[in-house]
Protein backbone atom coordinates (compact mmCIF):
# COMPACT_ATOMS: atom_id res chain seq x y z
CA UNK A 1 0.00 0.00 0.00
CA UNK A 2 1.30 3.36 -0.40
CA UNK A 3 -0.27 5.39 2.25
CA UNK A 4 -1.87 4.36 5.21
CA UNK A 5 -5.68 5.11 5.93
CA UNK A 6 -6.05 7.83 8.80
CA UNK A 7 -9.22 7.17 10.27
CA UNK A 8 -9.65 2.98 10.61
CA UNK A 9 -11.15 1.51 13.58
CA UNK A 10 -8.94 -0.97 15.68
CA UNK A 11 -11.85 -3.67 16.08
CA UNK A 12 -12.82 -3.10 12.87
CA UNK A 13 -9.15 -3.79 11.12
CA UNK A 14 -7.20 -6.06 13.78
CA UNK A 15 -7.02 -8.86 11.69
CA UNK A 16 -3.63 -9.91 12.93
CA UNK A 17 -3.66 -12.79 15.13
CA UNK A 18 -0.30 -13.39 15.37
CA UNK A 19 3.60 -11.70 14.43
CA UNK A 20 6.94 -13.10 13.19
CA UNK A 21 9.36 -11.89 14.84
CA UNK A 22 12.90 -12.12 12.25
CA UNK A 23 15.27 -12.01 14.77
CA UNK A 24 19.10 -12.38 13.42
CA UNK A 25 17.93 -13.93 10.27
CA UNK A 26 21.26 -16.27 8.99
CA UNK A 27 21.53 -19.66 8.30
CA UNK A 28 20.99 -22.71 10.39
CA UNK A 29 24.09 -23.18 11.54
CA UNK A 30 24.39 -19.27 12.50
CA UNK A 31 20.74 -19.78 14.21
CA UNK A 32 23.04 -22.72 16.57
CA UNK A 33 25.73 -20.71 16.92
CA UNK A 34 23.62 -17.40 18.15
CA UNK A 35 21.88 -19.99 20.15
CA UNK A 36 24.85 -21.51 22.50
CA UNK A 37 26.42 -18.00 22.86
CA UNK A 38 22.97 -16.56 24.08
CA UNK A 39 21.79 -19.94 25.79
CA UNK A 40 25.59 -19.16 28.00
CA UNK A 41 25.19 -15.38 28.59
CA UNK A 42 21.15 -15.93 29.38
CA UNK A 43 22.89 -18.51 32.28
CA UNK A 44 25.63 -16.79 33.66
CA UNK A 45 23.58 -14.27 33.98
CA UNK A 46 21.29 -15.89 36.19
CA UNK A 47 23.69 -17.67 38.16
CA UNK A 48 25.47 -14.41 38.26
CA UNK A 49 22.02 -12.56 39.33
CA UNK A 50 20.90 -15.23 41.45
CA UNK A 51 24.44 -15.66 43.70
CA UNK A 52 23.78 -11.65 44.86
CA UNK A 53 20.07 -12.07 45.63
CA UNK A 54 20.98 -15.09 48.24
CA UNK A 55 24.05 -13.89 49.28
CA UNK A 56 21.88 -10.62 50.42
CA UNK A 57 19.40 -13.43 51.71
CA UNK A 58 21.49 -15.44 53.76
CA UNK A 59 24.31 -13.17 55.10
CA UNK A 60 23.13 -11.15 57.82
CA UNK A 61 26.04 -8.55 56.86
CA UNK A 62 24.46 -7.91 54.21
CA UNK A 63 21.16 -6.73 55.69
CA UNK A 64 21.32 -3.02 55.36
CA UNK A 65 19.48 -1.06 53.22
CA UNK A 66 22.53 -0.54 50.65
CA UNK A 67 22.62 -4.04 49.77
CA UNK A 68 18.88 -4.79 50.49
CA UNK A 69 18.24 -2.55 47.51
CA UNK A 70 20.96 -3.83 45.23
CA UNK A 71 19.45 -7.98 46.34
CA UNK A 72 15.98 -6.26 44.66
CA UNK A 73 17.92 -4.88 41.76
CA UNK A 74 19.21 -8.49 41.34
CA UNK A 75 15.99 -9.71 41.38
CA UNK A 76 15.27 -7.63 39.24
CA UNK A 77 17.89 -8.69 36.46
CA UNK A 78 16.49 -11.72 36.51
CA UNK A 79 13.01 -10.59 35.72
CA UNK A 80 14.01 -8.57 32.97
CA UNK A 81 16.29 -10.80 31.06
CA UNK A 82 13.89 -13.53 31.34
CA UNK A 83 11.28 -11.39 29.49
CA UNK A 84 13.15 -11.75 26.27
CA UNK A 85 15.31 -14.16 26.08
CA UNK A 86 13.82 -17.68 26.69
CA UNK A 87 11.61 -16.84 23.44
CA UNK A 88 14.67 -15.23 22.06
CA UNK A 89 16.20 -19.16 22.27
CA UNK A 90 13.06 -20.77 20.99
CA UNK A 91 13.23 -18.56 17.73
CA UNK A 92 16.84 -19.71 17.21
CA UNK A 93 15.59 -23.05 16.65
CA UNK A 94 12.11 -22.32 15.20
CA UNK A 95 11.20 -22.55 11.56
CA UNK A 96 7.86 -20.34 12.50
CA UNK A 97 9.36 -17.88 14.63
CA UNK A 98 5.65 -16.26 15.73
CA UNK A 99 4.23 -15.19 18.54
CA UNK A 100 0.80 -14.65 18.98
CA UNK A 101 -0.74 -10.66 19.17
CA UNK A 102 -1.55 -11.10 23.11
CA UNK A 103 1.77 -12.63 24.02
CA UNK A 104 3.88 -9.78 21.98
CA UNK A 105 2.00 -7.13 23.92
CA UNK A 106 2.46 -8.88 27.08
CA UNK A 107 6.36 -9.36 26.51
CA UNK A 108 6.33 -5.57 25.22
CA UNK A 109 4.81 -5.02 28.96
CA UNK A 110 6.85 -7.12 31.15
CA UNK A 111 9.99 -6.24 29.35
CA UNK A 112 9.12 -2.68 29.78
CA UNK A 113 7.70 -2.28 32.83
CA UNK A 114 11.42 -3.77 34.08
CA UNK A 115 12.98 -1.64 32.07
CA UNK A 116 11.39 1.07 34.16
CA UNK A 117 11.89 -0.47 37.09
CA UNK A 118 15.20 -0.80 36.81
CA UNK A 119 15.39 3.07 36.54
CA UNK A 120 13.78 3.64 39.39
CA UNK A 121 16.02 1.23 41.67
CA UNK A 122 18.98 3.40 40.03
CA UNK A 123 17.50 6.24 41.49
CA UNK A 124 16.36 4.66 44.72
CA UNK A 125 20.19 3.21 45.02
CA UNK A 126 21.69 7.19 44.50
CA UNK A 127 19.12 8.23 47.06
CA UNK A 128 20.87 5.63 49.55
CA UNK A 129 23.88 6.72 48.93
CA UNK A 130 23.50 10.13 49.03
CA UNK A 131 21.72 9.93 52.34
CA UNK A 132 24.69 7.38 53.84
CA UNK A 133 27.73 9.66 52.22
CA UNK A 134 26.31 13.37 52.81
CA UNK A 135 24.08 12.77 56.14
CA UNK A 136 25.88 9.95 57.95
CA UNK A 137 24.56 11.37 61.15
CA UNK A 138 21.34 11.42 60.16
CA UNK A 139 21.00 8.18 57.87
CA UNK A 140 19.79 6.09 60.28
CA UNK A 141 17.41 7.82 61.35
CA UNK A 142 16.01 8.62 58.02
CA UNK A 143 16.71 5.36 56.41
CA UNK A 144 14.16 3.63 58.63
CA UNK A 145 12.80 -0.14 58.12
CA UNK A 146 9.40 0.91 56.59
CA UNK A 147 11.13 3.68 54.33
CA UNK A 148 13.57 0.74 52.84
CA UNK A 149 10.66 -1.15 52.86
CA UNK A 150 8.46 1.41 50.92
CA UNK A 151 11.09 2.51 48.62
CA UNK A 152 11.41 -1.49 47.70
CA UNK A 153 7.69 -1.43 46.84
CA UNK A 154 7.51 1.76 44.93
CA UNK A 155 10.67 0.54 42.66
CA UNK A 156 8.92 -2.59 42.02
CA UNK A 157 5.36 -1.07 41.21
CA UNK A 158 5.98 2.17 39.33
CA UNK A 159 6.95 0.27 36.32
CA UNK A 160 4.07 -1.88 36.41
CA UNK A 161 1.57 1.07 36.65
CA UNK A 162 3.45 3.76 34.24
CA UNK A 163 3.71 1.13 31.59
CA UNK A 164 0.00 0.77 31.35
CA UNK A 165 -0.50 3.70 29.21
CA UNK A 166 1.71 3.36 26.33
CA UNK A 167 1.12 -0.45 25.87
CA UNK A 168 -2.75 0.10 25.79
CA UNK A 169 -2.38 3.28 23.33
CA UNK A 170 -0.30 0.79 21.18
CA UNK A 171 -2.14 -2.32 21.67
CA UNK A 172 -5.67 -0.47 20.56
CA UNK A 173 -3.80 0.43 17.31
CA UNK A 174 -5.22 -0.73 13.69
CA UNK A 175 -3.07 -4.31 12.55
CA UNK A 176 -4.04 -5.23 9.28
CA UNK A 177 -0.76 -6.35 7.97
CA UNK A 178 1.74 -7.45 6.92
CA UNK A 179 2.90 -9.23 10.77
CA UNK A 180 6.61 -9.31 10.34
CA UNK A 181 8.63 -7.15 13.06
CA UNK A 182 12.51 -7.12 11.79
CA UNK A 183 13.58 -7.30 15.72
CA UNK A 184 14.53 -10.04 18.46
CA UNK A 185 11.56 -9.07 20.60
CA UNK A 186 8.26 -7.17 20.57
CA UNK A 187 9.70 -3.52 20.39
CA UNK A 188 7.27 -0.81 20.27
CA UNK A 189 8.83 1.68 17.28
CA UNK A 190 8.60 -1.34 14.65
CA UNK A 191 4.86 -2.17 16.21
CA UNK A 192 3.99 1.17 15.80
CA UNK A 193 5.44 0.96 12.18
CA UNK A 194 3.45 -1.97 11.35
CA UNK A 195 0.04 0.33 12.45
CA UNK A 196 -2.64 0.68 9.29
CA UNK A 197 -2.88 4.26 10.18
CA UNK A 198 -0.43 6.65 11.87
CA UNK A 199 -1.45 7.58 15.33
CA UNK A 200 0.24 10.74 15.54
CA UNK A 201 -1.06 11.17 19.48
CA UNK A 202 0.09 7.49 20.22
CA UNK A 203 3.58 8.20 18.57
CA UNK A 204 3.88 11.75 20.90
CA UNK A 205 2.52 10.48 23.87
CA UNK A 206 5.43 7.06 23.58
CA UNK A 207 7.96 9.66 23.02
CA UNK A 208 6.92 12.03 25.90
CA UNK A 209 6.76 9.07 28.44
CA UNK A 210 10.40 8.16 27.27
CA UNK A 211 11.76 11.44 27.30
CA UNK A 212 10.42 12.44 31.02
CA UNK A 213 11.40 9.06 32.27
CA UNK A 214 14.76 8.88 30.89
CA UNK A 215 16.08 12.25 31.46
CA UNK A 216 14.05 12.72 34.82
CA UNK A 217 15.31 9.84 36.58
CA UNK A 218 18.97 10.11 34.73
CA UNK A 219 19.08 13.66 36.07
CA UNK A 220 17.92 12.54 39.75
CA UNK A 221 20.95 9.85 39.52
CA UNK A 222 23.30 12.52 38.25
CA UNK A 223 22.36 15.42 40.89
CA UNK A 224 22.56 12.22 43.59
CA UNK A 225 26.22 11.67 42.63
CA UNK A 226 27.07 14.92 42.18
CA UNK A 227 26.17 15.67 45.39
CA UNK A 228 27.94 12.74 46.96
CA UNK A 229 31.40 13.55 45.13
CA UNK A 230 31.46 16.36 46.27
CA UNK A 231 31.03 16.05 50.47
CA UNK A 232 33.57 13.06 49.73
CA UNK A 233 36.43 15.49 48.36
CA UNK A 234 35.64 17.24 51.74
CA UNK A 235 36.32 14.19 53.27
CA UNK A 236 39.51 14.35 55.85
CA UNK A 237 40.55 10.45 55.55
CA UNK A 238 41.87 9.11 52.57
CA UNK A 239 40.52 5.25 53.79
CA UNK A 240 37.12 6.99 54.25
CA UNK A 241 37.17 8.67 50.18
CA UNK A 242 38.76 5.47 48.63
CA UNK A 243 35.58 3.21 50.25
CA UNK A 244 33.29 5.88 49.42
CA UNK A 245 34.07 6.05 45.63
CA UNK A 246 34.87 2.64 45.19
CA UNK A 247 30.95 2.24 46.01
CA UNK A 248 29.79 5.24 43.75
CA UNK A 249 32.32 4.04 41.05
CA UNK A 250 30.42 0.72 40.90
CA UNK A 251 26.97 2.64 40.69
CA UNK A 252 27.96 4.85 38.50
CA UNK A 253 29.45 2.26 35.56
CA UNK A 254 25.70 0.45 35.94
CA UNK A 255 24.20 3.77 35.37
CA UNK A 256 26.36 4.03 32.27
CA UNK A 257 25.90 0.73 30.75
CA UNK A 258 21.97 1.25 31.25
CA UNK A 259 21.47 4.25 30.41
CA UNK A 260 23.80 5.34 27.93
CA UNK A 261 22.65 3.08 24.66
CA UNK A 262 18.66 3.12 25.94
CA UNK A 263 18.21 7.10 25.68
CA UNK A 264 19.38 6.92 22.36
CA UNK A 265 17.14 4.06 21.39
CA UNK A 266 13.91 5.42 22.77
CA UNK A 267 13.78 9.20 23.46
CA UNK A 268 13.12 9.27 19.66
CA UNK A 269 11.48 6.36 17.95
CA UNK A 270 11.29 8.38 14.18
CA UNK A 271 15.15 8.81 14.61
CA UNK A 272 15.78 6.54 11.77
CA UNK A 273 18.60 4.28 13.73
CA UNK A 274 19.40 1.14 11.31
CA UNK A 275 17.50 -1.83 12.27
CA UNK A 276 20.76 -3.41 12.39
CA UNK A 277 21.98 -0.88 14.81
CA UNK A 278 18.40 -1.33 16.73
CA UNK A 279 19.21 -4.76 17.38
CA UNK A 280 22.50 -4.95 18.51
CA UNK A 281 21.98 -1.93 20.55
CA UNK A 282 19.23 -3.59 22.57
CA UNK A 283 20.82 -6.54 22.36
CA UNK A 284 23.37 -5.43 24.18
CA UNK A 285 21.07 -3.30 27.01
CA UNK A 286 18.75 -6.19 27.35
CA UNK A 287 20.68 -9.11 27.72
CA UNK A 288 24.84 -8.28 28.11
CA UNK A 289 24.27 -4.98 30.79
CA UNK A 290 22.32 -7.54 32.99
CA UNK A 291 25.37 -10.39 32.97
CA UNK A 292 27.89 -7.41 33.55
CA UNK A 293 26.03 -5.96 36.82
CA UNK A 294 26.47 -8.86 39.26
CA UNK A 295 30.59 -8.47 38.05
CA UNK A 296 30.42 -4.45 39.07
CA UNK A 297 28.91 -4.67 41.99
CA UNK A 298 31.68 -7.84 43.65
CA UNK A 299 34.56 -7.07 42.17
CA UNK A 300 35.15 -3.94 44.15
CA UNK A 301 33.05 -4.65 47.10
CA UNK A 302 35.15 -6.85 50.48
CA UNK A 303 31.27 -7.60 52.02
CA UNK A 304 30.06 -9.05 48.56
CA UNK A 305 32.98 -11.15 48.27
CA UNK A 306 32.71 -12.96 51.27
CA UNK A 307 29.15 -13.43 50.72
CA UNK A 308 29.46 -15.02 47.82
CA UNK A 309 32.29 -16.96 48.86
CA UNK A 310 30.01 -17.99 51.92
CA UNK A 311 27.10 -18.63 49.16
CA UNK A 312 29.32 -21.35 46.98
CA UNK A 313 30.63 -22.82 49.94
CA UNK A 314 34.01 -21.63 49.52
CA UNK A 315 34.67 -19.31 52.38
CA UNK A 316 37.70 -18.36 53.85
CA UNK A 317 38.23 -17.35 57.50
CA UNK A 318 37.50 -13.51 57.54
CA UNK A 319 38.98 -11.08 60.21
CA UNK A 320 36.69 -7.92 60.49
CA UNK A 321 38.35 -4.99 61.33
Amino acid sequence: MSSKPMNVSSTETNSISHFILMGFPSSPEMQLLYFGLCSVVYTLTLMGNAAIVCAVQWDRRLHTPMYIFLGNFSLLEICYVTTTVPNMLANFLSTSKSISFVSCFTQFYFFFSFGCDEGFFLCIMAFDRYLAICHPLYYPCIMTKQLYNGLVIFGWSCGFILCLIPVVLISRLPYCGPNTINHFLCDPVPLMLLSCSEDTITQFVYSTFNAIFMIGTFLFILCSYALVIVAVLRMPSATSKHKAFSTCASHLAVVTLFYGSIMVMYVSPGSGHPVQVQKIVTLFYSVITPLFNPLIYSLRNKEMKAALRKVFGTEMPVHKI
